[in-house]
């Protein structure tokens, strides 16, 4: 039986379709050859595809590269989020929550996400990327700030960005975000000095053992004057020890973090790694050289993650009145001298790398990544005694308040819009004209019929939306006003509904395969990190947590499908449900609840204490920064949080605040919110 609720509005968005003939060709042959879903009878069209697959690539080609001039531009914007997430979510005592049966609208996109546009102006439309096409590192955005020492990154370059996870692990350090800040106690600070000297005594023998069996005079030379700079590092923290009172004579030991990175150091320095001869048993100088080449690679994640976070507190702390209590700490990493020491260990590790296998490099890469870790882990073994903002679980143990954590779907967790991969099944699998339908089954358009219905449904989306968003934004920019900018939403939020009607009265949804729905949702690829953070999550039995993943698309069991499929069965999922007869769609969708990354987000995210937006949605950011909304990146908004922490008050922000915090990669929010 059909239930009801209060008269919340949920919205649709779909995309305007272009060039059909050619993006169908692309699409649908992409989708089959890399989905693999069955086509109920239809055991020709299997047939033909693989002969157009490359004749689809071309003509996608030609349709981006030539053809970008003659295309309008696109409006697409993931619909806008109503008040029902409020009443169901941030008051989980609502009685709303089992009754969540209303027909509601649906997320209609023939065309990939990949079109989403940049602006809400004339832009050109961005690049078409069918479903499948896209790999994980596809959702990886990489910037200038990761440090990259070279246009063409070479594999130095390419390991750092790789292993980004662990520089946020180590940025988001509780010792960190207080010692940039400048609010960490000194106690902690000279613990610190007393084991990187430790650290800095076992680098400088890494090295002289690594100029040993370097076999390149100029890589000798290389390594010898790295040796020196640390080496000059160690005075400095000489000088450290008598600015902050600590006694030189007294021995203090290396705590077990310590240990294992000095010995990781050591024991990749004497040739003692898996599968390799050590010094002594090596023949030729090559094989040495190969221990050199180990030994940089164990060594650079160091260099690099210093020279990093120097330049990044330079920008971000004031150091002119020389007020903060560790300017010099900041500045010797900052400085020209070690950022030139850095990129000469990032050159060193190109060139010593340049000879060695596939399997050689495996182990380079291996080695690179255990440095890294071996430095958040050293970070975070440092002992705080004050109150941090960060992480965020550490609040949340089964004595203390629980953390619920609400989670976008679509192009948050995902590569590509898994609306989009619902409409390729529709179509795909959608009868000839001129084929019969079995009489127990639901009635279909044909595949003609059915593209021809997406098609007007899009290009009339896209023209009206563009008018309902310039109607909505105010001429300038405005203070942040909550009730106003909820105001604003409600007229997009009629426009949805009354587009969404359309949707479901045209029956386009029809006759979908639950089967077909699963399998794409199996084969759905995820962000970079984002299944490891809810694993996580879920693995922590000591974090009083809840997980909520919430989505406008059209059906919750390809989430949990996707979800189910990486080990993450326990994630309670909200999304829109389409029904089904004898697993096969009505077409009719029941609402559940929605938050997601783009303009109908901003409600939802500043309901939140934490807000944080994913991605780069310009659209979002248009209309939030129109009403006010501020939008600032994550790791300066937790210091300055981090700066106006108090004893027994650290917190990183209420709800309605007007601002939010952007990251760019699911490693930032794990690193935010557990921590190592």
């Amino acid at each position: 039986m059909e239930q009801t609720i209060p008269s919340f509005h949920h919205p649709i968005s779909f995309f305007s379709s272009v060039s059909h003939t050619i993006y169908h060709i692309t699409s649908l042959s992409l989708f089959q050859l890399h989905c693999h879903l069955p086509t109920h009878n239809h055991s020709k069209t299997n047939q033909i595809l693989s002969p157009l697959f490359f004749a689809a690539c071309l003509l996608l080609h030609l349709r981006v590269c030539w053809m970008r001039p003659l295309l309008p531009s696109f409006a697409l914007p993931n619909p806008i989020k109503t008040p029902l997430f409020f009443s169901l979510l941030f008051h989980p005592s609502s009685a709303a929550a089992s009754t969540l049966r209303r027909p509601t609208p649906l997320f209609l996109s023939f065309l990939p996400a990949s079109f989403r546009p940049r602006s809400f102006s004339n832009s050109p439309p961005t690049m078409a990327i069918p479903p499948k096409l896209l790999s994980s590192s596809a959702s990886i955005a990489t910037t200038s700030s990761l440090g990259s020492n070279s246009v063409d990154h070479g594999l130095a370059a390419k390991l750092w960005i790789k292993f980004r996870r662990e520089l946020h692990l180590a940025m988001y350090t509780p010792f960190l975000v207080s010692l940039a800040s400048g609010n960490l106690k000194a106690d902690t600070f000279r613990h610190y000095i007393a084991q990187d000297a430790h650290f800095l005594k076992a680098f400088a023998h890494a090295y002289e053992l690594a100029e040993e069996c370097a076999d390149d005079d100029d890589a000798k030379l290389a390594i010898a004057d790295l040796r020196k700079a640390v080496l000059e590092e160690l005075k400095m923290h000489n000088s450290f020890v008598l600015d902050w009172g600590i006694d030189p004579a007294k021995e203090v030991i290396a705590t077990s973090a310590t240990v294992k990175y000095t010995d990781f150091l050591l024991a990749t320095a004497s040739g003692k790694v898996e599968g390799v001869k050590g010094p002594g048993k090596l023949a030729t100088p090559f094989e040495r050289t190969k221990i050199a080449a180990y030994t940089i690679a164990a060594m650079t994640p160091c260099m690099r993650l210093y020279a990093f976070l120097g330049k990044e507190l330079q920008t971000l702390v004031d150091l002119k009145d020389g007020s903060h209590p560790y300017k010099k700490w900041i500045e010797n990493y900052s400085c020209g001298s070690f950022q030139a020491s850095a990129f000469q260990t990032e050159d060193l590790l190109d060139k010593l790398s340049v000879s060695l296998t596939g399997e050689e490099l495996d182990i380079i890469e291996k080695l690179y990544h255990q440095g890294m870790k071996h430095e958040a882990e050293f970070f975070y073994a440092q002992p705080l005694d004050q109150p941090t903002v960060v992480p965020f679980a550490k609040d949340h143990n089964h004595d203390g308040g629980r953390l619920v954590i609400f989670s976008d779907f679509d192009l948050t967790c995902t590569v590509v819009d898994s609306s989009a991969i619902l409409a390729e099944i529709a179509i795909v699998t959608a009868p000839k004209s001129d084929q019969p339908q079995p009489e127990n089954q639901i009635a279909r358009m044909s595949s003609a019929e059915l593209r021809n219905t997406w098609g007007l449904l899009s290009t009339q989306y896209t023209e009206e939306y563009e008018q309902c968003i310039e109607s909505v934004l105010p001429p300038e920019k405005v203070e942040f006003n909550y009730e106003a900018l909820c105001k604003a939403l409600e007229q997009l939020s009629d426009f949805e509904r009354r587009a969404n009607t359309r949707v479901i009265e045209s029956g386009v949804l029809k006759g979908l395969y639950l089967e077909d729905i699963k399998r794409a949702g199996e084969r759905l690829i995820l962000q970079d990190g984002c299944s490891n953070f809810f694993q996580k999550i879920n693995g922590n039995d000591k974090l009083n947590s809840t997980v909520h993943v919430l989505s406008y698309c059209w059906c919750g069991d390809l989430i949990r499908s996707a979800f189910s499929s990486g080990g993450l069965g326990v994630v309670s999922v909200h999304a829109n449900e389409l029904t089904f007869q004898e697993s096969i769609s009505t077409g009719e969708i029941n609402f559940t609840v929605y938050i997601g990354d783009s303009v109908g987000d901003l409600l939802c995210l500043l309901q939140a204490d934490v807000g944080i937006v994913i991605g780069s949605s310009s659209s979002l950011r248009t209309v939030g920064s129109r009403f006010g909304v501020s939008f600032v990146p994550l790791f300066p908004g937790v210091l300055q949080r981090q700066r106006e922490c108090i004893e027994g008050s650290c917190s990183m922000g209420k709800s309605l605040s007007g601002t939010l915090y952007t990251v760019s990669s699911w490693s930032e929010i794990h690193a935010l919110i557990l921590g190592w």
